[in-house]
């Protein structure tokens, strides 16, 4: 199954044109992050298994997803619901 978040354009995390989304694919065990731009965009395919740790920066209203990879890279979604961050940890927490 596929889950697909996006975070909030309110978040005031350079989100209002183009927010970042966040994409869990179950079946092929990966998650893509896509940052929009105003042509194209630049996607971050990461493994389950290159999953290191997750962790959830929680602000007052929105939440920052860090996901670290073994080989020591960092993927930073900024400006989701508190909600949202929690079902995505909870998703790539296995």
């Amino acid at each position: 199954m596929t889950y697909e978040f996006e975070a909030s354009r309110v978040s005031g995390d350079g989100n209002a044109v183009f927010p970042d989304e966040l994409i869990i694919d179950d079946e092929e065990e990966v998650v893509i992050h896509r940052k929009p731009k105003l042509i194209g965009c630049k996607e971050t395919e990461i493994r389950f298994g290159a999953i290191a740790s997750i962790q959830i920066d929680k602000h007052i209203l929105f939440a920052d997803i860090i996901i670290e990879t073994r080989g020591g890279r960092e993927i930073v979604a900024r400006g989701f619901t508190r909600d949202d961050a929690d079902e995505i940890k909870e998703l790539l927490s296995w």
